[in-house]
């Protein structure tokens, strides 16, 4: 299984990824040189959003989707996604 997920950083910025495993890749952001280049600069990182997806590549065809989106736009499905878990 895939996750695309959404991370709110220290500075307020997001940042939208995909992985495997999503607890790992969020203690990676947070404490790793594995981080991605640009949340190792803004610790740390929250995870706001997570959606799974059977393969990846329709897990990357949403983190694209989602990295389309405007600010305000990933804020509103962030928002969504809290009023309606699953």
């Amino acid at each position: 299984m895939w996750h695309v997920y959404i991370l709110k950083c220290a500075d307020g910025t997001l940042y939208t990824g995909i992985t495997t495993d999503l607890d790992r890749r969020i203690r990676e952001h947070n404490f790793s040189k594995k981080s991605a280049k640009y949340t190792s600069g803004r610790r740390p990182v929250q995870l706001m959003y997570s959606s799974i997806f059977k393969n990846k590549k329709q897990a990357s065809k949403e983190e694209y989707r989602i990295k389309t989106l405007t600010r305000k736009q990933k804020l509103e499905l962030i928002t969504q996604a809290l009023s309606n878990p699953s």
